[in-house]
């Protein structure tokens, strides 16, 4: 009884100390009708152990795992190589916890990672202070909006249509339910758009992303100049946060408000979570950024401590003033985030970032050959738009069962757009090898015939 190890009288001492006569007597409070007349009829019925996890298996061996074929998938989740040492470092008991400490002080390792997370999260955003992370890129990006009405005491928003359309949804859940308004842009795989002429003295943000959901690169400087001329803010969202290894930081652009996934350091694609998000601003808004903030002070030795500096959310007090609803941080993920990051260091991030770059453009020229397929993009980083000689979605399938999983499907993401169907997302990485390349390119040249 691995899961179950209480004994009968075990379960009777329990009862009797909370005083009352059997287990039924604590459902007493939910209705008859509520309730079950006996088991569920369609669940097989208990098995050993070792039985539901050969069961297990072979429902698992259905699937097709990234690591175990040819993959470019991407579109928000990215599949890099994470070193061994992150999991083993993530079990040292000076950082490891499960929960987010409410008496922080006495968690000085916990802290001290947290502290060194937001110094590296400054550094790739160019922003000026990081929170102790967020729950994913997503919700961080309907935070930033949150943020940005309360700065700005305005209501509208402007989102961009090459936003990932997760956060896009996010945003505009989080509008129909707090009271703002979200205006969302057609979507453009084949060029820009102007958000700077929609910008009115009402406008509280514009959010955009880079590199964006076709995988395009972009300089949102001159956008930062507009917003600010009108008393708005720009909010820029990463979701490959390996490409600020490379690329000009959203800082260096002049965005207030930085969002990212930060899943592709130390966190494998895990079915999509748990997954951690990162959250950078200007220091002039520090106040009304949500979640933590960890800082580094001394004790009273005079040794370097490290302290909860400010939890936004005013948890512990003042829940009604709060800034925030989000309580607590995506720690175990974070740890693995900077330890990883930290095993780089600066010139091995930008090797990382550079060899992601070229494998991704070593692809796409493979790929510009096969007959009938295009790229898309003018500029990219290590993802791109294909466009097919027929759905994606039917050429994906075919190819899965060779097994290749050849990318995402515009249309699986943005299914009410007809300019989409032919279009694929396709993703390289470290992990991409030269076989891979062909592989893909061959199976394309006999399933688009």
């Amino acid at each position: 009884m691995r899961y179950l190890p209480l004994t009968d009288n075990d379960r009777a001492a329990m009862l009797k100390t909370i005083g009352v006569a059997s287990v039924d007597d604590l459902f007493r409070d939910v209705p008859h009708a509520a309730r079950l007349d006996g088991p569920i009829r369609d669940l097989p019925s208990h098995a050993p152990e070792y039985e539901v996890e050969r069961h297990i298996a072979a429902l698992a061996a259905k699937n097709v795992s990234a690591g175990s074929c040819p993959s470019f998938l991407g579109a928000g989740a990215y599949r890099h190589h994470v070193p061994a040492a992150v999991d083993q470092m993530l079990l040292r008991g000076e950082f490891l916890t499960s929960y987010t400490p409410y008496q922080p002080e006495v968690s000085q390792g916990t802290l001290q990672y947290m502290f060194e997370f937001q110094t590296q999260v400054t550094m790739l955003t160019g922003m000026d202070v990081a929170n102790a992370s967020m729950y994913d890129g997503a919700t961080s990006a309907a935070e930033a909006v949150l943020m940005a009405n309360r700065v700005t005491q305005k209501k509208r928003v402007l989102i961009s249509g090459n936003l990932h359309p997760h956060y896009r949804e996010v945003i505009t859940t989080m509008a129909s339910l707090t009271g703002f308004t979200a205006e969302v842009h057609p979507a453009n795989p084949f060029g820009g758009e102007d958000l700077a002429a929609r910008l009115d003295d009402a406008t509280s943000c514009v959010i955009v992303q880079n590199p964006d959901f076709f995988g395009r690169l972009g300089d949102f400087t001159k956008l930062a100049e507009a917003c600010h001329a009108k008393g708005a803010l720009l909010i820029v969202a990463v979701t490959e946060i390996v490409s600020l290894g490379l690329i000009k930081p959203p800082g260096a652009m002049g965005a207030d408000i930085v969002v990212a996934e930060g899943q592709s350091f130390g966190n494998g694609l895990n079915f999509g979570g748990p997954y951690v998000g990162l959250f950078a601003c200007r220091e002039k808004f520090l106040r009304q950024m949500p979640g933590r903030l960890c800082g580094e002070s001394v004790d009273a030795d005079g040794r370097r401590a490290f302290v909860l500096t400010l939890s936004a959310r005013e948890q512990h007090i003042r829940r009604e003033k709060a800034t925030s609803n989000i309580c607590t941080n995506s720690g175990l993920c974070a740890l693995a985030f900077t330890i990883h990051l930290s095993l780089l260091g600066e010139a091995g991030l930008t090797k990382l970032a550079a060899l992601n770059h070229a494998k991704a453009v070593q692809l796409a020229e493979k790929l510009a050959v096969v007959p009938g397929c295009k790229v898309v993009n003018d500029s990219f980083f290590n993802e791109f738009t294909l466009q097919l000689p027929r759905p994606a979605v039917e050429i994906v399938e075919k190819l899965a069962e060779r097994p290749i999983l050849a990318g995402v499907p515009v249309s699986r993401l943005l299914p009410d757009d007809p300019v989409t169907t032919n279009l694929l997302l396709v993703t390289a990485t470290e992990l991409t090898t030269d076989k891979d390349m062909a592989d893909l390119c061959q199976a394309l040249r006999e399933v688009c015939r």
